[in-house]
């Protein structure tokens, strides 16, 4: 094995935010995502020095958290770049091929963030995790998700394409979990003891026979044999590890919150590379010349080398050592430094380090306090920065549990009971923090985004070692920093107590989905209508013209959902197109159309107001295109009734949902017993706005309005809330059956004494242990006892 150490060998500087994720296919290209929403390649221009030239090869509408590489296989000499991010979408590309022209694949079917990615050695298969807590396999050049691995109880943070037959996963409920690629689930491995990160195949060459690596928010790396047998465990990191990779001399690579990288031979760190940032986010190695690629969250992407012929020119090398020695560290990151008690300067040439990588406070000549790091190869102790002080709004630190931090927010979860704490600096990524909150407090992982969000809103304008002001704005809460998950906070920079938990029923208000990436939506039409022409549907393909009006539909169409257009014009062809794209695809491609069609249904009245030829509503084109008579595509279902959900944004489509409620009652109902998580969803969204419509000024006097509310409870208490065990659709199901009590004096006698309502409430809190359940079945409860 190599005792050289890496030195910086290119600092690649175009991202305008975080580097997610980075791969090193060959010498000649690295690859990088990033929260700027691209993936950009580098190629490499002139080796000594080496000098790269930067392109973006996909620009999205969300952060990219995940990029791959498939090896070079038939059909796609210069192999594939494959990415995914928060938009779920996962985009397939050739090297080299401009942004703006056609992917060579979109793979839909992942109903949250992408966060994992990875393709197998022989270039056969994709392997994706979701914050859905799913992971799927694609075959590559079929492009269709072909195994679902489920199982999981929070997201999957790793995948592993660990051979052309084994997949491992690597998941938030801290368990690994073996399948093949076929989708047959193995068996488990446990051990871990927090959250996992990262995985990576170890090399046969490693001393300790493992077969793989993981690693996590424990800052561990375990090493493992498939058969779930623990052989070793690589100490070092100081907090979490977010990627692992393996060389070709048999070492293995991590990188993480603690600014580094480190390279690890045999069980023991002979290298840290301290980067000038709070988080060294991915990390990958070229397997053919050993150099490695990091990207961290200062924006850069680095390569580093051991040979020198592939390093970076002297004056590059130091001014990176140099951006490291100034660079600022929290205090908080260091933990409780008592100044008065640190060694001199003259420590560094009286002591040498124990181990590689460790860290040692010095009260400086200044009176500040410099930190610096051992490294085992140049026996030599090297500054990493400055310790300082980061400052909250209040300009002071606030203890928490024995530690200083810029902010401990209050968080009310459960009325009668105590704030949980919600700690954070200003060091740390609010991603992380609110994952950590969660789960210290064993909250569910569906509050994860609105914590991040409320920790980023009431902390924006803070930085490090200067003091703020709390953002200004209306506080509709009071004065005290508390925050309801659940709530939002868009408006409330200081969310304070409430005197009272805010009652949930009756629900008010109607419930739409629109979020959508509609220029990847445009892509994908294009791409199946091209396949549609090579494979002789002429009847159904879309002509130039109409590929025209699709694409001028696509940002007045943004700017409706956006509410900042109010003509319909473009959108009423856009209608038409699409309704007829949902007649006459054939099913394995109506996705995007129906993608589109429940966008339209909350962005114009011209949905609703649509007639066939035939005189039929786009409900009758929805039944005749036979989409709820095909269970093997759930997300075509569930698109279908996101059209009908959104349909209660218009005055014109509330009209149609109620007018053909018994159609669409038949075409729910008979999906209800699908266990897809986003159907289920999708359903009690719609049974939330039939409620929310019947119990309305305008429909509560009808007389069909007390039969068809019969008709939603009966289905709510018999199947729905009872066979249903994720949280979300269990909440709404729930919300969607106490405001339907409201509708007459019949609803709650019939839920008391014909539909055992209260059978279905305690079969739910039994499946979700939440809080806002629990809550909701008080409120239901309490109306029966009312009535």
């Amino acid at each position: 094995m190599s005792s050289a150490d890496f030195k910086l060998s290119a600092s690649l500087e175009e991202h305008e935010d975080d580097v997610r994720g980075v791969a090193f296919p060959h010498p000649k290209l690295v690859v990088s995502a990033s929260r700027d929403t691209t993936v950009r390649e580098w190629k490499l221009l002139e080796p000594e020095p080496p000098r790269y030239d930067c392109s973006i090869t996909f620009h999205g509408s969300a952060f990219v958290n995940a990029v791959a590489f498939c090896p070079p296989i038939k059909g796609y000499p210069d192999g594939l770049i494959i990415s995914g991010g928060k938009d779920t979408i996962i985009e397939v590309r050739e090297p080299g091929r401009e942004p703006d022209k056609d992917a060579e694949a979109l793979l839909l079917g992942h109903a949250h963030n992408v966060c994992a990615l990875d393709v197998s050695q022989n270039g056969t298969y994709v392997v994706s995790g979701s914050w859905d807590s799913s992971a799927r396999v694609w075959t590559v050049g079929k492009w269709e998700c072909d195994a679902l691995l489920e199982g999981h109880q929070g997201s999957v943070w790793a995948v592993l394409a660990f051979d052309k037959d084994t997949i491992i996963t690597g998941c938030a409920d801290q368990i690994i979990r073996i399948y093949t690629s076929t989708g047959k689930f193995l068996h488990t491995i446990k051990g871990s003891t927090d959250v996992i990160r990262a995985l990576c195949r170890v090399s046969p060459k490693h001393p300790s026979e493992a077969d793989f690596a993981s690693a996590g928010n424990d800052g561990i790396i375990r090493l493992w044999r498939l058969n779930g047998k623990q052989v070793g465990e690589l100490h070092g990191h100081e907090s979490f590890i977010y990627s692992l990779t393996s060389l070709p001399t048999g070492e293995l690579v991590s990188s993480g919150e603690d600014r580094t990288v480190r390279i690890w031979s045999n069980n023991e760190c002979v290298q840290t590379i301290t980067h000038p940032a709070i988080s060294v986010w991915g990390v990958a190695a070229c397997s053919e010349n050993g150099d490695i690629v990091s990207g961290a969250s200062d924006k850069k992407v680095r390569v580093f080398s051991r040979v020198k012929e592939r390093q970076a020119a002297p004056d590059v090398i130091q001014a990176f050592e140099d951006s490291v020695k100034g660079s600022s560290i929290p205090k908080q990151q260091v933990g409780d430094v008592q100044k008065d008690k640190l060694p001199g300067p003259e420590f560094l040439q009286q002591k040498s380090g124990t181990k590689e990588g460790q860290v040692i406070m010095i009260k400086e000549d200044d009176g500040s306090v410099g930190a610096y790091q051992w490294s085992q190869g140049n026996q030599s102790w090297m500054s990493v920065g400055t310790v300082v002080d980061a400052v909250g709004s209040s300009g002071k630190k606030t203890d928490y549990l024995g530690k200083d931090y810029d902010y401990v927010f209050d968080v009310d979860i459960e009325d009668g009971k105590p704030p949980l704490k919600l700690p954070y600096n200003l060091s740390q990524n609010p991603y992380e923090a609110a994952t950590k909150f969660i789960q210290d407090n064993e909250l569910p992982m569906t509050y994860l985004d609105q914590v991040a969000n409320f920790i980023t809103s009431n902390t924006q304008g803070a930085t490090l070692g200067q003091s703020s002001q709390a953002p200004a704005g209306t506080d509709p809460y009071g004065t005290e920093s508390r925050y309801r998950p659940g709530e939002s906070t868009s408006n409330a920079p200081t969310p304070s107590l409430p005197t009272s938990r805010p009652k949930v029923l009756p629900q008010t208000s109607y419930l739409s989905i629109k979020t959508a990436n509609l220029r990847t939506i445009r892509k994908k039409i294009e791409e199946l209508n091209g396949q549609l022409t090579k494979e002789g549907y002429r009847d159904a393909v879309l002509n130039e013209s109409q590929l025209a009006a699709l694409e001028a539909m696509i940002k007045p169409l943004e700017q409706r959902l956006a509410g900042t257009l109010s003509g319909d014009d473009t959108l009423q062809s856009g209608v038409d197109l699409v309704m007829q794209m949902v007649a006459a695809w054939p099913a394995g491609q109506q996705l995007p159309a129906l993608d589109l069609l429940r966008l339209l249904t909350a962005a114009t009245p011209a949905a609703a107001a649509y007639r066939s030829s035939e005189g039929g509503t786009l409900v009758d084109v929805l039944e005749s295109s036979k989409v709820f008579e095909d269970p093997d595509r759930p997300n075509n279902i569930m698109l279908a009734v996101r059209a009908f959900s959104n349909l209660f944004e218009t005055s014109d489509g509330r009209t149609l949902a109620e007018g053909s409620f018994d159609k669409i009652h038949t075409m729910v109902k008979s999906a209800a017993h699908n266990s897809n998580r986003n159907l289920k969803i999708a359903i009690t969204t719609l049974y939330v706005n039939y409620a929310v419509l019947y119990t309305s000024s305008s429909y509560a006097s009808e007389p069909r309005s007390t039969d068809r509310a019969l008709t939603l409870l009966d289905d709510l208490s018999g199947s729905l809330i009872r066979s249903t065990v994720d949280s979300e659709a269990v909440y709404r199901g729930l919300v969607a059956a106490g405001t339907l009590l409201g509708v007459g004096e019949e609803l709650p006698m019939a839920a008391k004494e014909i539909y055992d309502l209260d059978g279905a409430l305690k079969k739910a809190e039994q499946a979700v242990k939440e809080p806002r359940i629990k809550g909701v079945v008080g409120e239901i409860r309490g109306l029966l006892l009312n009535s």
